[in-house]
Formats: structure tokens, sequence, C-alpha cells
């Protein structure tokens, strides 16, 4: 076989196999993302981990279970798995984790990047006053407490 032929043909195969792998990436992600919007409208309820409430890392849990990743149970353990990304290199299904203090107590609370549009970066949370809502981390009191981002499909 002439070895132009035999390069290109293993190009293809790379190529092949590179799409391929981004579209099950896709489809992982896009699983997560669903799975999180079917919670919106749950109650909060701390330590709770299913659909008659949860708390912010039962969510993370949950969602990424769903595509037979395993996560610690706790926000702040959660934190520590995946890699670490720049504001301007999160992506759907990237986690994003907050640190707040309040009363000298320290607390995480994390969430689901669901779509970034420009500088218009929506995330699912479940909040302790709202329960699980869809928001933009724009807003001063989010943009303001985010700690970091992770990645965890890869």
């Amino acid at each position: 076989m002439d070895k132009r032929l035999l390069l290109i043909f293993l190009a293809f195969i790379i190529c092949t196999a590179s799409i391929a792998q981004t579209k099950r990436k896709q489809k992982k992600i896009d699983k997560v993302i669903e799975q999180a919007r079917a919670y919106i409208g749950t109650p909060y309820v701390y330590g709770g981990t299913s659909t008659s409430g949860l708390d912010c890392s039962g969510l993370i849990f949950n969602c990424y279970r769903a595509i037979d990743i395993r996560l610690p149970r706790t926000a702040e353990e959660q934190s520590k798995i995946g890699n670490t990304k720049s504001w301007g290199s999160i992506r759907p299904g990237d986690l994003v984790y907050f640190k707040f203090k309040e009363k000298r107590n320290k607390w995480y609370h994390s969430g689901l990047i669901t779509a970034v549009n420009g500088d218009d970066i929506k995330f699912i949370h479940a909040s302790s006053s709202r329960g699980v809502v869809e928001s933009s981390l724009n807003t001063d009191y989010y943009k303001s407490n985010v700690k970091k981002f992770k990645r965890v499909i890869k």
C-alpha cells in the first residue's frame, strides 16, 4: 500500500475515533443537565438526596451518578474532584463551587453549569430558600462568592 494512502487512512481512523469520543462526552453532559433540570422545583432538605428534598451536593451527587460517576457526598469534598477551570474556560456540565461566610462560619455551596453564552452563565443548584432552581452566575451575590470551577467529565 502506498505510504500516502496509509497515512490518509490512519488520519481518517483517528479523526473518526475523536468525533465518536466527543459525541459520547456530549451525551454525558446532556444527561447530567437533563437530570438536574428534572429536579427543578424540588424543595431544599439539608442532607437530602431524593425527589422529596435534597441539598446542593445531593443534587450534584445524584446527577453525576446518572452517568456512573461516583462523587463524594459533600460540596467541600466534591470540590476536590476533577480539573480546575477558569472563568473563561467553563462549559456546560462543569461544576461551580462557592464559599460563603456567615456569622464567622464558612460553608460551601455547589451548582452545575447548564449554559454559557458569552458572559451569560446559567447554573442549577439547590437553594436553601427556593429549592432547586436555575440561576444566573452573573448576579453579584453568586459571582463574588465563586471559589472555583471543576470539570469532572473529561
